[in-house]
């Protein structure tokens, strides 16, 4: 795949952490990678973006914001509140088509949810996939709660035609609990897609050499990696 889109199920589920996962295992490859941010919201002009960050764990990557709005609000709104033009789909799917004529590798790392809105015509990343043809990744949480929200994204997906590429996990808990062991078998289940990683719970915060040699180890083949679903969920679920 050329480009791929990743959204999630809701925020701070991981996107930007799988997505700097997905470019460290492609880079590793010896692929090229650009990262496209359509909207980042919340950051002042000299904060460092959510595409900044895959630059920093992932290495030598090409990162692309086409709007940046200061208030920690849905892309719409923030555009509409700060006075600013909004993203709207067909932008987003003309930059990351024109990226994908020099790289290997397109991520489009949406903001929260896959019907967050770009703009007050209700725009959002799915009709930004649908434009582009792209698969979408979906990243979800991996505890209580996670099984409702990936299952409304992966309806809504099949409804609007998308090619759904399956799940990760964006932060694997060191101690998960039942409810997150649960799910290893629950979340493919009802998603009606692979599972197809699990990141594990403060990797951000890894030294970036470290962070990109395991990344690779967190995603399964698909994802350019070597992580296994089957293996992972025997280990993680074992009664101790």
């Amino acid at each position: 795949m050329s480009v791929l889109v990743i959204t999630g199920t809701g925020t701070e589920v991981g996107k930007t952490i799988t997505t700097a996962a997905a470019a460290a295992a492609a880079v590793a490859a010896g692929r090229s990678v650009a990262v496209l941010k359509p909207a980042q919201t919340g950051v002042r002009p000299d904060e460092r973006g959510d595409a900044d960050e895959v630059v920093r764990l992932a290495g030598p990557v090409a990162a692309r914001e086409l709007a940046r709005y200061p208030e920690p609000l849905a892309p719409g709104t923030a555009a509409r509140r700060a006075g600013l033009a909004p993203v709207r789909p067909k932008e987003v799917a003309e930059a990351a088509a024109e990226l994908a004529t020099a790289y290997d590798l397109v991520l489009v790392e949406g903001a929260g949810g896959l019907l967050v809105r770009f703009d007050d015509e209700g725009g959002t990343l799915a009709d930004a996939a649908r434009l582009l043809s792209a698969p979408v990744l979906v990243v979800a949480a991996a505890g209580l709660g996670t099984l409702n929200t990936t299952e409304l994204t992966a309806h809504e997906l099949r409804a609007r035609g998308l090619d759904f590429a399956g799940v990760v996990i964006g932060s694997w808990p060191m101690s998960p609990d039942l409810a997150s062991r649960c799910n290893l078998a629950d979340l493919p289940a009802v998603a009606g897609a692979p599972l197809l990683g699990a990141v594990p719970a403060g990797a951000g915060a890894l030294p970036p050499a470290d962070f990109r040699k395991a990344a690779a180890s967190w995603l399964a083949p698909r994802l350019g990696g070597t992580w296994d679903a089957e293996a992972f969920a025997a280990r993680e679920t074992r009664q101790t």
